[in-house]
């Protein structure tokens, strides 16, 4: 059985291989679903106006690949710089349908420690209501702390 450490330690190979930042960001994403048996990973960009998917790992691309900043439960997640766990989507209107059957979504910011600022997000989505944990939660913000290099490396964030 995988560990927490083992995949915190699969990030860390990921980042520093030799790959493009699109298979590393994809390779991220696999790793992080595959870990809990997730339904849906992304990992987006977060700019001053847009959030814009960068990979994911599941059924298909979202619905919304690119959104104002300030839209849906990520738009919450980058304006409170903390996670937000919303565990029955149909019933918070700051949802975005990426997904008919997405019934929770939890989204991680992902914070560049130079400047602590949001720079990217980890959104992944389930199928089942109340699907996301505490532990859940504390794996998910391991996971975006360890992934930060994704976003601060050269070629990094476009």
């Amino acid at each position: 059985m995988t560990t927490t450490q083992d995949l915190l330690h699969q990030i860390q190979t990921i980042l520093t291989s030799a790959e493009t930042r699109q298979a590393k960001a994809e390779q991220l994403a696999a790793a992080i679903r595959l870990y809990r048996d997730y339904r849906w990973v992304g990992l987006y960009d977060v700019t001053a106006t847009e959030i814009a998917i960068i990979a994911w790992s599941g059924p298909g691309a979202p619905a919304y690949p690119r959104f104002p900043v300030s839209q849906g439960l990520s738009g919450q997640a980058v304006a409170s710089r903390r996670s937000v766990v919303c565990n029955d989507v149909a019933n918070d209107p700051r949802y975005l349908t990426a997904f008919g059957s997405t019934q929770a979504e939890i989204i991680i910011p992902v914070i560049q420690v130079a400047t602590q600022t949001v720079v990217g997000t980890v959104d992944v989505e389930s199928e089942q209501k109340n699907a996301f944990t505490d532990t859940d939660q504390a794996l998910l913000e391991a996971c975006a702390r360890a992934a930060t290099g994704l976003w601060e490396s050269p070629g990094g964030k476009s």
